[in-house]
């Protein structure tokens, strides 16, 4: 026996993104703000950002490409980034969204697994676009720079050609719109398989708990490619015709200035920003009192922690649950609910069902009667609703090891739920690191370790650090008679990953804890950690 959302279903169109986004815009509509750049003000109407999304829908058509393609989209939050996004959905084409933060390598096994046929990104970033782009074999004429570069098209260009928008057919249920790539349970990234449908649907699933309204100026600083930036603020909030301001990275002060000078109402975080706005003394000399409500997700917020920021910006803060599998959320404390603790997830949204399933036994929890105030045994949380990926891309394995076949998602996290539907995530039933948000995957780390010559052996594992965040450790089995310190190790990985995966601690040990079948005993060295601690 599942449990459902308490809240009554919503429907859910049939229509692509972009009819679902742009097919009801008004007059007044297109005059309001959708986009502003933090930094410079700079203003996009919803006017301008239709025209721009028809004519990147056009140039890309021009060049060849529409349904069936992918496109690679590799650039950080800028208001273009919007309308090629949605231009790229609009020619029929499907966009793989690419950290900002990746390395050449990263980009190209991206774009190879994917079949890119284009790559858009910024001058920035083009050193390791262009590698990448040349490693796969996607010609400078379909590498394009928004911003502009020597022998590469800009997004200028593309809107100067005038080309028409091409008409495009497809079935919304089974046409895939992004490709966003999540590690999932366990493993390397895989290909995120997400319809038009399921974006759709998330968004109207999520917007009556939500509570943004058109008058909304939203921060944007979580990135759009990451499938939380991507849905809850720039589809959502393109759909409730509010106006988001973006932010190409996190800085606080940059971050401060922004809230303060362009009045954001509504700002949308990860736990890491919530500990500056609790702690950093900086806040206080910026006036934050246009932030009616801050929402957390991407990773567990605190109870204490939320309260401290509601405090001291005299805000509401909500937290969500979610997974790029989920097109992302599935659970939200709604924004008219002050009842509900800070370190809960919330509710089911609507159209989804759920289950608790033991994972020792394979048997379902007993959940507790409505009104008892009970709440029941912990069990990996399964979800089920028309926002779940078709699957992975390529993959039949690890969708059959994700997907189950009544259609529910096996999430690899454990959650309670009380006698009310509140869902809370006690723990994680799956081995990834979440650093500020991003999905680190130990196995990469360990096998990245074990190509240094002095190193006999590996593990990695998320431990917390002096704020609170999970950061990777690597323990660290050396060669006879090695030569090799914390300090060489932390910097052989550094020169090989992207930031957010470098490893920030180092321990030196005789041997990994391995099961009979040879499978690292993470547990162990997690319940090490907290001894020595202790």
């Amino acid at each position: 026996m599942s449990f459902k959302s308490p809240f009554p279903d919503v429907e859910i169109p049939d229509v692509s993104v972009y009819d679902f986004l742009f097919g009801s815009l008004s007059d007044a509509d297109r005059d309001r703000p959708a986009l502003t750049d933090g930094a410079s003000g700079t203003t996009t109407t919803y006017g301008q950002l239709a025209a721009q999304v028809d004519g990147v829908a056009g140039a890309l058509a021009a060049r060849g490409v529409g349904v069936g393609d992918v496109v690679g989209l590799h650039s950080p939050n800028v208001p273009a980034f919007a309308a090629v996004f949605h231009g790229i959905l609009r020619a029929g084409a499907t966009a793989t969204t690419i950290n900002a933060l990746y390395t050449a390598e990263d980009i190209a096994k991206q774009l190879t697994d994917s079949k890119a046929k284009a790559l858009f990104t910024v001058s920035p970033l083009l050193p390791q676009a262009k590698a990448a782009a040349a490693q796969v074999g996607i010609p400078d004429d379909l590498v394009i720079v928004l911003d502009g570069a020597e022998g590469h098209p800009s997004l200028r260009d593309l809107l100067g050609q005038g080309a028409p928008a091409p008409q495009v057919s497809f079935d919304p249920a089974t046409h895939l719109a992004v490709l966003p790539y999540s590690s999932g349970t366990t493993g390397r990234p895989k290909g995120v398989m997400l319809t038009h449908r399921n974006l759709v649907a998330n968004v109207c699933q999520i917007v009556p708990r939500m509570g943004i309204a058109a008058d909304d100026r939203l921060l944007a600083v979580l990135p759009f490619f990451h499938i939380y930036g991507m849905t809850v603020l720039l589809n959502a909030a393109l759909y409730q015709r509010a106006s988001l301001v973006t932010m190409p990275k996190f800085d606080l002060v940059e971050f401060l200035k922004i809230v303060a000078d362009q009045k954001c109402t509504y700002v949308f975080i990860a736990p890491p920003v919530a500990v500056a706005l609790a702690k950093h003394p900086l806040v206080d000399q910026y006036d934050l009192s246009s932030v009616h409500t801050i929402f957390s997700g991407a990773a567990p917020l605190d109870n204490e922690l939320g309260k401290a920021v509601a405090t001291r910006l005299n805000c509401a803060v909500r937290q969500g649950y979610g997974m790029s599998e989920m097109s992302p959320v599935s659970h939200s404390i709604p924004f008219d609910r002050d009842d509900v603790a800070l370190d809960s997830v919330g509710f089911t949204i609507a159209n989804m069902e759920c289950k608790l399933v033991d994972p020792g036994t394979g048997e379902e929890v007993a959940y507790p009667e409505p009104g008892s105030g009970k709440i029941s045994e912990p069990g990996e949380l399964w979800c089920k609703g028309p926002n779940i990926m078709l699957g992975y891309l390529g993959n039949d394995a690890a969708t059959a090891e994700t997907l189950d076949a009544d259609g529910y998602l096996h999430t690899g996290d454990i959650a309670t739920v009380d006698a009310d539907g509140v869902v809370t995530i006690v723990d994680r039933l799956k081995e990834l690191i979440k650093y500020k948000g991003y999905q680190v995957p130990p196995a990469e780390l360990e096998a990245l370790l074990l190509t240094h010559p002095q190193i006999a052996d590996a593990a990695v594992i998320g431990v917390l650090d002096a704020d609170g965040e999970e950061v990777p450790k690597a323990f660290v089995v050396k060669q006879a008679e090695a030569d090799l310190d914390e300090d060489a190790v932390i910097a052989f990985v550094s020169e090989r990953v992207s930031p957010h995966k470098k490893v920030r601690k180092v321990e030196f040990i005789d041997i990994v804890p391995k099961s009979a079948a040879g499978k690292i005993l993470r547990k162990d060295l997690r319940a090490a950690e907290a001894s020595a601690k202790a």
